[in-house]
């Protein structure tokens, strides 16, 4: 991952040169984690950069937003525009796209009271979350000794700034055993997700899946992925995977 040939940032409501989208080192979010984020991918297609469901990402941050208690002061369209200005000013045919809302300086509190909102659209080339080689060849995948928050802790199905700190520790952990992704399991015991990923598993021509009774963040792509194995005919199977799922053929 490069930041290198990303030029413009959108903040704000405009789009301003890479190095000036800075904000300041007390701001809320920076402390205390409270913000709300997207991660959407663009892809180069026939006719041009095509940005992957872009509308259902920011319905999720809108959704994110809310039930942390940010307002965020713009529309959909408003940052809909912003994500493909973005992407366009860039020169981008395929990138990685990261709206953030987050709050800013005002108070370090940790009822962030007033503090303004700040909204910001980034976007970079960036290869798939676990590497090209990964894609043909697969990845070694332990299980972490972190659990996976579940939603009497902190919301699961919100994409927040400081939750990340659970799946940090796992796939570090992970890394530092020689391996490249950590499966985290919910409170119960069950299996949850993987650091930055929702889990199927294949067998006998279906698709076995967990939803958000086990402490997942619902995902955009997990749901585009259930409705497609749909619309071809196969079985999706949706409820508690264990361990033992993931070694066993029957």
């Amino acid at each position: 991952m490069s930041f290198d040939d990303s030029k413009w940032v959108w903040m704000n409501g405009r789009a301003i040169p890479w190095q000036n989208a800075t904000t300041h080192v007390s701001a809320h979010a920076l402390h205390y984690g409270s913000g709300v984020f997207e991660g959407i991918r663009c892809y180069e297609t026939t006719d041009g950069a095509a940005v992957f469901r872009l509308d259902a990402h920011l319905d999720r941050l809108y959704r994110s937003a809310e039930i942390y208690g940010i307002t965020i002061p713009y529309t959909r369209e408003e940052l809909a525009g912003g994500v493909n200005e973005i992407v366009r000013l860039n020169n981008f045919r395929s990138c990685y796209v990261r709206p953030i809302c987050y709050l800013g300086s005002g108070s370090l509190a940790v009822h962030p009271g007033n503090n303004p909102v700040e909204v910001v659209i980034l976007a970079w080339p960036w290869a798939p979350y676990l590497g090209v080689e990964g894609l043909k060849h697969g990845v070694r995948v332990t299980v972490s000794p972190w659990r996976k928050f579940q939603s009497r802790m902190m919301p699961t199905t919100a994409k927040a700034c400081g939750q990340y700190l659970n799946s940090m520790l796992a796939v570090r952990d992970a890394v530092s055993r020689g391996y490249a992704e950590a499966l985290l399991l919910d409170a119960e015991g069950h299996l949850a997700e993987g650091s930055g990923e929702n889990l199927f598993i294949v067998r006998d021509g279906q698709l076995l899946t967990n939803d958000e009774r086990h402490s997942i963040l619902p995902g955009i792509t997990r749901e585009a992925v259930i409705k497609i194995a749909i619309d071809l005919g196969y079985q999706v199977q949706t409820g508690v995977l264990d361990l033992e799922d993931l070694v066993s053929r029957r």
